[in-house]
């Protein structure tokens, strides 16, 4: 759907908010777990995926440094 008056396309609200939120997830060093999924199925079909929350325990321990890994930080 469209704009009447200019043509432009419809703002579709659902796709800005969930482009918002991941953009904010980044943000905070926590990554798409949708796209990871995606990523493993593409790329590793053979291999398992992390559960909902494997995944943001091991992006949070990256993030944080955890396990002798090094921390993301600007400083």
């Amino acid at each position: 759907m469209s704009c009447t008056i200019c043509g432009l396309p419809a703002l579709d609200l659902s796709k800005l908010g969930q482009k918002l939120r991941n953009g904010a997830r980044l943000m905070i060093g926590q990554g798409d777990y949708e796209a990871y999924v995606a990523h493993r199925r593409e790329n590793h079909p053979d291999e398992p995926a992390m559960t909902r929350e494997e995944f943001f325990l091991e992006r949070q321990a990256s993030r944080f440094g955890e396990g002798g890994r090094r921390a993301l930080r600007c400083c």
